[in-house]
């Protein structure tokens, strides 16, 4: 998938597959203002971000255990301490935010005294049920910085989020067959067999398989912008964040 691609999606940010959850900076804020929907808002925050913690955490040297002890309490301190409170979308993408907030958590955890057991007295953010592709390569590679680590794991997580969508979208329309064929085509240059091939398999013909992968494509692209404009403050972000995600993957 080229950046030229990816901005070929004409819907609406937002639009794109129906039914998409609120902003992240709609949970951002209700996360801040004590809302009874607080902790819920937390909680799916944490399902989309967690993934991007953990892998910072790692590369800074801890076991798997540690980390994710470390990302739930991260995020449940967030939570109990308010530190949403000030945040607003036109302080920047929230990724940014969190990775500032992270550094910042650790720096404190390091040098408190630990007088009480890690989590006494705030309740944990569960991590049980995510997504099973948010959990794959969380093992980090041996050449990344931290931040490389979180932004890599925030690109792959967010690819993920965006290929169970549009994997829905096909089954709802009775395609799933054609999905599966096609969904190594969605990131240019991925597929690895040719469009004669694919067209034997799913029984359709070269030029229909390069018309259906060209849709297959804009829709994947549509559907990321979609889900990228949800976790920046302006729309005019959202290529630029694209961008991001794209570096981070190659990196």
């Amino acid at each position: 998938m080229s950046e030229s691609s990816v901005g070929e999606g004409k819907r609406r940010p937002g639009a794109a597959g129906g039914g998409f959850l609120p902003t992240q900076w709609s949970l951002v804020l209700a996360a801040g203002g004590g809302s009874p929907d607080a902790t819920a808002a937390l909680e799916q925050l944490c399902r989309v971000y967690w993934p991007a913690v953990h892998a910072h955490l790692r590369r800074q040297g801890m076991n798997s255990h540690q980390a994710e002890d470390l990302t739930q309490e991260f995020f449940a301190r967030l939570l109990a301490g308010n530190s949403f409170a000030g945040v607003s979308p036109e302080k920047g993408r929230f990724r940014t935010f969190l990775l500032a907030a992270l550094k910042h958590f650790l720096i404190n955890e390091w040098k408190r005294e630990r007088t009480l057991k890690r989590g006494g007295g705030v309740a944990p953010v569960a991590l049980d049920g995510l997504d099973g592709a948010a959990r794959d390569a969380l093992e980090p590679r041996h050449e990344e910085t931290p931040d490389a680590a979180y932004d890599r794991r925030w690109a792959l997580t967010v690819l993920a989020r965006v290929t169970a969508r549009m994997k829905a979208e096909y089954a709802a329309a009775g395609q799933s067959e054609r999905f599966e064929g096609l969904k190594c085509y969605l990131l240019e240059g991925a597929g690895t067999l040719s469009y004669e091939e694919t067209g034997r398999r799913l029984g359709l013909s070269e030029s229909a398989v390069k018309s259906a992968v060209y849709k297959i494509r804009q829709r994947f692209g549509a559907m990321l912008r979609a889900e990228v404009s949800r976790t920046v403050g302006q729309p005019g972000e959202v290529d630029d964040e694209i961008r991001c995600l794209l570096e981070a993957l190659r990196g």
